[in-house]
């Protein structure tokens, strides 16, 4: 069966620095496109960003653009959020997610359990 396991949040200070991790099994992970989401305390899921199944095309969240960067290994089925200069309102849970498709702009149709990242002084 489809898992993810995201790992890597934490505490840091506003400015800081943070990788996200996503270890994905049970399926061709190279064949996907995947997303990172995010649920901030008392919000919906805010879409932050994508990367296309070969890695060679991404789109972020214009609330995280020149910030985050995702990449993927797939080579070690494993997704990546590099996430810079955080802010206080970066504060979430962070969720990778499976896309039913190849290519960017898809659907989801399996999560993680995901990771909190928490930007505090």
């Amino acid at each position: 069966q489809v898992q993810l396991v995201e790992s890597g949040g934490g505490l840091v200070q506003p400015g800081g620095s943070l990788r996200l991790s996503c270890a994905a099994s049970g399926f061709i992970f190279s064949n996907h496109a995947m997303i990172w989401v995010r649920q901030a305390p008392g919000k919906g899921l805010e879409w932050v960003s994508d990367i296309n199944s070969g890695g060679d095309s991404t789109y972020n969240a214009d609330s995280v653009k020149g910030r985050f960067a995702i990449s993927r290994d797939n080579a070690k089925n494993t997704l990546y959020l590099e996430m810079n200069s955080l802010k206080p309102e970066d504060t979430a849970v962070y969720v990778c997610a499976k896309a039913q498709q190849a290519t960017l702009g898809g659907e989801a149709d399996h999560w993680g359990q995901g990771t909190q990242v928490t930007v505090s002084s």
